[in-house]
C-alpha cells in the first residue's frame, strides 16, 4: 500500500464555515446564556464532519485499475453513451449524501486533454436525470495506454458549488485530489466499453480507497 495523498485531514474549502459557525458560537456564549450558542456549535460540528478530508493509503494499482473517486453508493452501472465523447461507454455513479466525505479523486492516471462546465439545474443527484439537467463539471483525462475516461462532479439538490482543481493539459495521478463539492452530490465516471465493473449497484464506496472497475487492454 502506498500513499499519495499530503493533504490536512480537513479539507480547506471547510476553513470559512468552520471559523465562522465557531466565532458566532463563542460570541453568543459570551454574551448570552448557552442556548442561543447551541445552533452554531451545531452547525461548527456538522460542517466539521463534511469536511473531513481523511489520509487514505492508495490500494496496489496496475495500468489498468480505475480507482474509486467518490465515497457514496452505487446507484447505475450501465451501458450508455458518453455525452462528452460521443462514444459508447461504461458509465459508473456514485452518489454521496450530505456525511459522505466530499474529496473527489482522480479515478485515473494520465493527461487531461479537456474540462467542461456547464450551468444546470439542482435535482436531487440521485436520480438518473441529474447526469445531464444538472449543474457539473467534466474531466476528459486520457490514460497512459491511450484509454479515454470521462469523469462527471455533478451537483446536487442542496450543493450549490463545484470546485475543480485541475486544468487541460494537467498531468494527473490516480488517487489525486482535483476536486470538492457541497453540499449532497454525484460523480459518473465514463469508461471504455470493454471496462469491467468490480462494484455492484447499491454498494458503499470510499475514494481513494477501492478499484471500482478494470479498463480492457485498448487494440494496439
Amino acid at each position: 500500500m502506498k500513499t499519495n495523498y499530503p493533504y490536512p485531514l480537513l479539507a480547506h474549502e471547510g476553513w470559512p464555515f468552520l471559523a465562522l459557525f465557531l466565532f458566532m458560537a463563542v460570541v453568543l456564549q459570551v454574551l448570552t446564556n448557552g442556548w442561543w450558542a447551541s445552533p452554531f456549535y451545531g452547525l461548527f460540528l456538522f460542517s466539521l464532519q463534511f469536511f473531513r478530508d481523511p489520509r487514505r493509503p492508495l490500494p496496489v494499482l496496475s495500468e489498468h485499475s480505475v480507482l474509486c473517486p467518490a465515497d457514496g453508493r452505487v446507484v447505475a452501472i450501465e451501458s450508455v453513451q458518453d455525452p462528452y465523447l460521443s462514444r459508447p461507454a461504461l458509465k459508473i455513479s456514485i452518489f454521496m449524501n450530505v456525511f459522505d466525505v466530499h474529496v473527489n479523486r482522480m479515478p485515473v492516471s494520465g493527461q487531461v486533454q479537456k474540462v467542461w462546465y456547464f450551468p444546470g439545474k439542482f435535482l436531487n443527484a440521485a436520480l438518473d436525470k441529474a447526469s445531464l439537467e444538472n449543474e457539473r463539471n467534466a474531466l476528459w483525462v486520457k490514460t497512459r495506454d491511450g484509454s479515454d475516461v470521462t469523469v462527471v462532479q455533478v451537483a446536487g439538490l442542496v450543493a450549490r458549488r463545484i470546485v475543480c482543481y485541475v486544468g487541460a493539459e494537467s498531468t494527473v495521478s490516480a488517487g489525486q485530489r482535483f476536486g470538492f463539492i457541497r453540499f449532497g452530490s454525484r460523480v459518473d465516471t465514463y469508461l471504455p466499453p470493454s471496462a469491467q465493473p468490480t462494484v455492484v449497484i447499491g454498494e458503499r464506496v470510499r475514494s481513494g480507497a477501492q478499484c471500482i472497475a478494470t479498463l480492457g487492454v485498448q487494440p494496439a
